[in-house]
């Protein structure tokens, strides 16, 4: 008996000698090293506070944003980053014997109590502002609380005649130079802060008009897209667009002592005549109860009154005139054998209106003379196949221009084969064709007596129907004179 119960005491005190020599292997240490940076830049990030819990040592990141703790117990730990203005971020992390474990923290900046930029500023130039070169430097002023937020700025420009956005981004400087910049255009422009932690700053709306394009003559219509868009031009060829590419503006007609220019403009399934200033400002809708109506908007015109106080137009077979501010609609002939009214021009005197008249497909054509009462005056042309377009008369009222198709033919889609100038003298009552050395191939179309009638500009086109059509110049009389003016442009009027 004795001799089992020294047995036992010793199987005993050796079983727990055994378990004390594995808990004392569990009293070794590790160490951990790491790095602190900031998220998305990764900038390295100074004098972070690395803890942990349980506790161990408390150390600093260096200047590099890295860090090591020695002889840290095994175990299983948290360790915590922590900075003034960056979100705490902790990692779980087991540290094991003789063993150093790396870890990375990405601390994100804090938006707590960190305060957005002030609302920009927009210094010059003033709002509202005219005159202004092609080249207008944009300055504006912003402050920030917190001076160590970055801020950058964007450009929202505007073209408020071609509805074009252009957007300047990450903009240090509170300062952007826009060049090449269009005359007789408003702008306009806004300025987006950000400090990268709260959300953008917009500033007020402002704006500011170029300078006038100079000693602009000539207005026409182009092609941009599906839209006619108005343009003007000055001798030298350079153009300026007028009106908006997204809406269709076309046939315009300045008049010189109101100042305006008037257009015709879509407006739903109806055409209506609008006018404006020189510069595309100042829309106004003329027509809204009638609105101007012909068989092919190709060639339908309206005229002034010299004095710019009234407008006369069609709406098919009946001819309408109303002031210049929307008032007073009045229809003052109306065809008695139901043609249609394509086209009008009043003299410069204000005693005869030219109307060229003709059937549902634009042929059958009559061109004659009414004075502003209804009453016929003269009959120009008539009984005759083929098309016919372009009417303008003399100042003097003795002469009228006019396009003929010479070959009669007619077809369904209007297509013309050998369209010339011809000039009616209402003395001698004689109609001739007015050379201006035309290839052949080729139709003049369009046509209009120059401001001191010694010139006829004019339409110029492939008969194929399908090329670029370009405003010609031709000085009558005058060999070797036919200039080209502008490509890929109708509906010319120079004044």
């Amino acid at each position: 008996m004795n001799q089992l119960l020294k047995y036992t005491t010793f199987v005993l005190l050796i079983f727990l000698f055994s378990c004390s020599e594995e808990k004392l292997g569990d009293d070794g240490k590790g160490s951990i090293k790491g790095k602190v940076v900031k998220e998305d830049t990764f900038e390295p990030l100074e004098n972070v506070r690395i803890s942990s819990s349980p506790n161990s040592s408390i150390v600093f990141t260096d200047a590099e944003g890295n860090f090591q703790i020695n002889d840290i117990p095994a175990g299983d730990y948290s360790f915590e980053a922590r900075k003034d203005g960056y979100i705490a971020k902790f990692e779980a992390v087991t540290v094991i014997t003789d063993t150093e474990v790396e870890i990375v923290y990405e601390l994100k900046v804090s938006t707590a109590g960190n305060m957005p930029p002030s609302i920009p500023v927009l210094t010059s130039p003033a709002d509202n502002a005219t005159n202004q070169n092609l080249t207008v430097d944009l300055t504006w002023t912003v402050t920030d609380a917190d001076e160590e937020d970055e801020l950058t700025s964007t450009v929202i420009l505007r073209n408020d005649v071609t509805d074009e956005v252009v957007t300047f981004e990450d903009l240090t400087a509170t300062t952007l130079t826009l060049t090449d910049l269009t005359f007789s255009t408003k702008y306009i422009w806004q300025v987006v802060v950000s400090d990268g932690i709260n959300d953008p700053v917009y500033s007020p709306i402002r704006s500011f008009r170029t300078k006038n394009f100079p000693d602009a003559r000539f207005l026409f219509s182009k092609k941009i897209e599906s839209n006619s868009v108005i343009y003007t031009a000055d001798d030298a060829g350079n153009q300026l667009q007028l009106t908006s590419s997204a809406k269709n503006s076309f046939r315009p007609v300045k008049n010189l002592q109101s100042g305006k220019i008037a257009f015709i403009q879509s407006d739903g399934s109806q055409n209506h005549i609008y006018t404006m200033n020189y510069d595309g400002s100042g829309l106004f809708k003329v027509t809204n109860t009638v609105p101007i109506a012909a068989f092919n908007f190709d060639y339908a015109k309206f005229a002034w009154k010299t004095n710019g106080s009234q407008i006369i137009y069609p709406n098919f077979n009946k001819l309408y005139i109303i002031n210049a501010d929307g008032s007073g609609l009045t229809q003052i002939y109306q065809t008695p054998n139901g043609k249609f009214i394509t086209e009008c021009d009043w003299s410069y005197d204000g005693s005869v209106i030219a109307l060229k008249v003709n059937d549902s497909n634009g042929y059958n054509v009559e061109l004659y003379t009414i004075n502003p009462f209804g009453a016929v005056l003269n009959n120009v042309i008539s009984g005759i196949n083929g098309a016919i377009n372009g009417i303008h008369l003399s100042a003097n009222n003795q002469r009228i221009v006019f396009c003929r198709d010479i070959t009669g033919f007619e077809n369904a889609n209007y297509r013309q084969l050998d369209s010339r100038i011809y000039m009616h003298n209402f003395v001698t009552g004689l109609t001739t064709e007015v050379p201006v050395e035309k290839p052949s191939g080729f139709n003049d179309l369009d046509v209009r007596f120059s401001p001191n009638e010694a010139d006829l500009i004019f339409i110029s086109t492939s008969n194929d129907g399908i090329s670029q059509r370009m405003i010609k110049k031709f000085t009558v009389g005058l060999l070797n004179s036919r200039v080209n003016l502008f490509n890929d442009a109708v509906m010319v009027d120079w004044k």
